[in-house]
């Protein structure tokens, strides 16, 4: 297998072509049959939660991996984006970063800077990354093709970060602002209310202030408010979260007791 290729990034292609990817969070699995699973259920990604959950950087690195080989492009939402996170991540097997807490297009550029070789950024080389197989090819060649197929999103939080949005968008080396909708409306006061006229409208503003710098838009938050998904999909955002392996098994168990539960009540009734 050829660089070109075990470093091709699905997800990118997918936002280039302006088609929908669809992302589950990985926070509770551990091994990797999550990646799977996420595969079968028809994700197009799934990016590993570090900052919200126990989960460490070997047993994400695995979850990465077991993604890419199954076609499902792995990402990881790093705790901590001034330190080593960001590199660590990316070394272990992730295709991309997600980094919690933007508010400057200084912290942007700082994100960008540890997340690019050069001269993109300034990214520390390794010899020997699982993501390319551990196999040897020209550091100039791998460090061009993991550029390109590196993913950046920021995530929008806070005000302070919704004020900032035009200049945190055009910051080179970003590919995608990643709206995390319920803190943002926690930080405007309007906790949960993530259909509240004034969140949308930050979302709107977030929305077409990165279409007019080239910027792909992710929304995060509403994965219980599918009828909102449709919204922001219909005015431009492209990559969606759509919840977690935890959510995901806690509706299903629920649904599953539910069903078992009302035709055992049918049946106690029948038999009075």
């Amino acid at each position: 297998m050829n660089l070109v290729e075990l470093t091709r990034n699905r997800v990118k292609e997918k936002l280039s072509a302006g088609r929908t990817v669809l992302s589950m969070t990985v926070t509770y699995g551990r091994g990797s049959e999550i990646a799977r699973v996420a595969q079968a259920a028809g994700f197009d990604t799934l990016y590993v939660d570090l900052e919200h959950s126990t989960m460490d950087l070997r047993d994400a690195g695995q979850i990465c991996l077991a993604a890419q080989a199954c076609g499902v492009t792995p990402l990881m939402r790093v705790a901590d984006w001034r330190g080593a996170d960001i590199g660590r991540a990316l070394d272990a097997g992730a295709m991309g970063i997600i980094a919690p807490h933007v508010e400057t297009a200084e912290d942007a550029r700082e994100i960008v800077r540890r997340a690019r070789y050069f001269p993109a950024g300034e990214r520390s080389a390794s010899p020997q990354l699982p993501l390319l197989g551990y196999r040897q090819f020209p550091a100039e060649a791998v460090c061009q093709a993991l550029n390109d197929a590196t993913m950046v999103a920021v995530m929008l939080e806070s005000r302070r970060g919704l004020d900032n949005i035009a200049a945190i968008a055009e910051v080179d080396g970003v590919d995608m602002v990643f709206v995390g909708t319920y803190d943002l409306s926690m930080d405007m006061g309007l906790p949960g209310e993530v259909c509240h006229p004034r969140v949308r409208a930050a979302l709107q503003h977030v929305v077409d202030t990165c279409r007019r710098a080239g910027k792909h838009v992710g929304i995060g938050g509403l994965s219980g408010q599918p009828e909102e998904v449709g919204r922001w999909l219909a005015t431009g955002a492209r990559f969606i979260s759509c919840g977690t392996d935890l959510g995901f098994l806690i509706k299903g168990s629920a649904m599953a007791a539910q069903r078992i539960d009302a035709i055992a009540s049918r049946g106690e009734h029948g038999h009075e």
